[in-house]
């Protein structure tokens, strides 16, 4: 049986720990204070973000005991202090910094510095274990995933940012234009088309015989039919827009910009798809309706290594859990919660609304619409309800099978 959910239990093991490590960690130097379990202070220094300071430092500190060492940010900056930590074999946790500030406000003194984050990082490990949360050792394949994915995601806002610009401008300076380019440039024709010919000038230059050439190159089955819409369009307005030569100049560039970044999206999922596919969880992630590569890879990023100990704690974790709001009689309902793994809830959502092809979410939706639900509501509701699904499958390592699930 497979399981993802992992985790040591910080409370069970709070009261083996002699010295309680809190690190601020910074992006040349972080700040370290050890305390004892009496509260005694160990250590109160500056470290560099260096692998040979960090071992000695801890090194040092072991000699007093068993050690538990917590971070406020355990990826990015904390990346390297966490990983020599846990090649050192000690205790590694994790204090978010929404539950830092709440404990920061118990302290006093209103003072921001790296010296009392660290302190208080530090205190709440020694007298509040159940704040922390724990950090396992990264999966090498998790950890791979889990930078391309932040990459995917800076490329997709790149596009989409490249993608807004260009209908922009053309909505400025040809709207017709833009009426016919602007819904295809996704594909792959319309970036080249612009990159080549961008000005209505430059298109009725090349003529209709060149433009459905390129096109049908990159678009083979509505390469002609785009050529007759463009050269439609460039008929319907005879006057030249102020501000048509500078977008002669920058509609290439944003055009070349669009495509170089899908391109580079593509070679990123392809490396993605071949990391998911050889993971022992891709048989069963992709098991559920609607779960392709870049949803399996988000669960994996996501959720491996944490620890759940029901299907509601998961939901919870995912922001897909709903939130009661009551305040006498003039305030009652249930809302979609604004907290949660934004990450998590929205490849989650997408996933669900994909599923609504799958004839048993299908019919969950249409419950849930029958019951006076708006549609963003019921698709959360059925994200919710295949979170369930999802728990049990990698709980129990069992692949989906529909029959079963809607027998259940």
């Amino acid at each position: 049986m497979t399981r993802i959910f992992g985790g040591f239990a910080l409370i069970e093991e709070h009261e083996l720990i002699d010295v309680f490590i809190g690190v601020d960690v910074g992006k040349s130097d972080h700040h370290a204070v050890a305390l004892d379990r009496s509260g005694k202070k160990l250590l109160d220094k500056a470290l560099p973000q260096d692998e040979a300071k960090l071992k000695e430092i801890i090194r040092s500190l072991t000699r007093h005991g068993r050690v538990l060492f917590v971070v406020d940010q355990p990826a990015t900056i904390g990346a390297l202090p966490v990983a020599v930590a846990q090649a050192a074999g000690i205790l590694v946790g994790y204090l978010p910094g929404l539950a830092m500030r709440r404990i920061a406000d118990l302290h006093p003194g209103e003072a921001k510095t790296d010296a009392r984050d660290a302190y208080i990082i530090a205190e709440a490990a020694r007298t509040m274990p159940h704040t922390l949360s724990s950090v396992e050792v990264a999966d090498e394949q998790v950890a791979e995933l889990s930078m391309l994915c932040g990459f995917d995601d800076d490329l997709a806002k790149q596009a989409t940012a490249a993608s807004n610009r260009i209908r922009g401008l053309l909505t400025q300076i040809h709207p017709a234009l833009e009426r016919v380019i602007g819904p295809h440039l996704d594909h792959q024709a319309m970036p080249e088309l612009l990159a080549k010919y961008p000005t209505p000038a430059a298109l009725r230059r090349a003529g209709h015989t060149r433009v459905e050439t390129l096109l049908r190159k990159h678009a083979p089955r509505a390469g002609t039919r785009w050529a007759a819409e463009v050269f439609a369009a460039l008929d319907e307005q005879t006057v030249i827009v102020s501000g048509t030569g500078a977008a002669s100049i920058v509609l290439p560039q944003l055009a070349r910009m669009l495509a170089q970044t899908r391109t580079a999206r593509a070679e990123v999922l392809e490396r993605v798809e071949a990391i998911v596919e050889a993971h022992p969880l891709h048989a069963l992630l992709t098991s559920l309706p609607a779960v392709g590569v870049r949803t399996e890879a988000r669960i994996l990023t996501e959720v491996t290594g944490k620890e759940f100990k029901t299907a509601g704690h998961l939901g919870s974790y995912a922001g897909l859990a709903p939130v009661t709001w009551r305040s006498g009689t003039s305030i009652r309902g249930d809302h979609s919660s604004r907290k949660g793994n934004k990450i998590l809830k929205r490849a989650l959502f997408l996933s669900a609304f994909a599923a609504l092809k799958d004839p048993a979410s299908r019919a969950y939706y249409d419950r849930k619409r029958a019951e006076g639900k708006r549609h963003n509501q019921a698709v959360i509701a059925l994200a919710r309800r295949r979170c369930n699904v999802l728990f049990a499958m990698l709980r129990d390592g069992t692949i989906y099978h529909a029959q079963e699930t809607q027998a259940a």
